[in-house]
């Protein structure tokens, strides 16, 4: 009876933190968006056009009022609820994958090095979803810059312009950054928050049963740690994604290309929105996952 119900028992779990997931991405989309669109914003835009990131927001609400800081936020909406679905489902299944190569272990708990392997993993199957809606949001985000012409109305518009400009090899732009962005970047997100977690847990108690601000805490640094060495990656990944077509040749080539033009500095344009936007959207990310599966484990 015991090992029939195993696999059933298995698969609601991993369910449960596909769900999970997906409510935690629609909770840092709603949260988080405004920051990302600055962050975008002042990585692609030419020297001169903004003077910072508040000057990225007076000049939005100016040009597109309050609507224009969710510019770019469905293509994310509809993407980033799957994607976090899919990120919070593979963490669950690469932690369970180190048990079973590790057999012989002296402690059931996965230590941090392992729980940031656990995290890098997570992002391999994510990024197959993450590099195609991020390229859509990218080029949604940086229109009308500058006073530029805004071509595209919507996703839909964005992706066959796209697939007419160069096919599915232009749609999925940026892969390769991407990758370089959230593996290590998803590494040091789960890593942090576990470890936070078992920080902020009192002597003989659960992690599992910390209270909701700690959620929100352990949540929030875990985004600072993401982002905090995952900008780089992260500039060279939305120049890639926004630019014309035969602009750069790779990730590399935008790497060097880049510095050449700006200067190092420039792979840390975006830093203060980011930063800004690391604690809150993340901390609803946790706060939504962590709500949800309690929910779930009510029910099911």
């Amino acid at each position: 009876m015991t090992s029939s119900n195993a696999p059933k028992s298995q698969a609601v779990e991993q369910a449960k933190a596909f769900i999970a997931g997906g409510f935690g991405g629609a909770s840092a989309v709603l949260v988080g968006h405004p920051f990302d669109l600055t962050k975008t914003r002042l990585q692609t835009a030419a020297p001169g056009v903004y003077k910072g990131a508040l000057d990225v927001v007076r000049q939005t609400l100016a040009r597109d009022g309050v609507t224009g800081l969710y510019r770019g936020m469905v293509p994310p909406l509809l993407g980033v609820t799957p994607i976090f679905a899919v990120s919070f489902w593979a963490y669950d299944a690469s932690k369970k994958l180190i048990f079973a190569l590790t057999p012989n272990r002296t402690t059931e708990r996965l230590s941090t090095a392992e729980l940031a392997c656990a995290g890098f993993m997570s992002a391999v199957p994510t990024t197959l979803i993450t590099a195609p809606v991020e390229r859509a949001k990218v080029m949604l985000q940086v229109q009308g810059q500058g006073g530029s012409e805004t071509k595209h109305k919507g996703v839909l518009a964005v992706m066959r312009h796209l697939y007419k400009e160069g096919g599915m090899r232009s749609i999925f732009r940026g892969t390769g950054a991407t990758l370089a962005r959230d593996g290590p970047g998803s590494a040091a997100y789960f890593a942090a928050y576990e470890v936070t977690k078992k920080f902020l847990t009192p002597a003989g108690a659960s992690p599992a049963d910390l209270n909701l601000s700690a959620v929100i805490l352990a949540g929030g640094t875990a985004g600072v740690a993401m982002w905090a060495i995952a900008i780089p990656p992260d500039v060279l990944k939305s120049r890639l994604q926004s630019a014309p077509e035969g602009k750069y040749a790779g990730f590399m080539d935008c790497a060097r290309k880049t510095i050449a033009a700006d200067g190092v500095g420039a792979l840390w344009k975006g830093f203060g929105p980011a930063m800004s936007r690391a604690f809150p959207a993340n901390a609803a990310t946790f706060l939504g996952v962590e709500v949800s599966r309690q929910l779930m484990d009510k029910f099911f």
